[in-house]
């Protein structure tokens, strides 16, 4: 499947590219996300006449994301969760848990955007995490895991 790409997609293109997707791909994912459309000839003129609409559209997000990662470059989050003895949770803190977190202190930012390296954090202790504003904008945050004895 040919598709024109609406925005910057990690690992395919940029903004204007044509590339060729598995049929999966674009119809279950790109193109509901409206990430991309599919290219035909009409389209292939309707983005052109676009273009420097979308342009200027994905310079302000970009711009909005830096900005918002210069608020939150050095962040530290806490959060109290039940724990043992030895340190370990009893359950463990996600990525809702810590954008939940972050929207509390006034930064929107979706689950999805919050990843976690090595999975749900179990431990107590000091954890790096990486929030992904966008594709080129990835701020480094520190969430520090506080136990609760019962």
């Amino acid at each position: 499947m040919q598709i024109i790409l609406l925005e910057k997609v990690t690992n395919l293109g940029n903004l204007g590219d044509v590339v060729k997707v598995k049929d999966g791909y674009g119809r279950n994912f790109l193109i509901p996300q409206r990430k991309a459309r599919t290219a035909t000839a009409q389209a292939l003129r309707e983005f052109e006449a676009k273009r420097a609409e979308l342009e200027k559209l994905a310079a302000d997000k970009l711009a909005a994301a830096q900005a918002l990662a210069v608020q939150m470059e050095g962040l530290t989050v806490q959060l109290v969760q039940k724990a043992g003895v030895d340190g370990r949770l009893f359950g463990s803190i996600t990525n809702h848990d810590i954008a939940e977190s972050l929207g509390k202190q006034g930064f929107n930012v979706a689950k999805a955007a919050v990843r976690l390296p090595d999975g749900p954090l179990k431990t107590v202790g000091d954890h790096a995490v990486d929030v992904v504003l966008t594709t080129d904008v990835t701020v480094a945050i520190t969430v520090a895991v506080l136990g609760e004895h019962a």
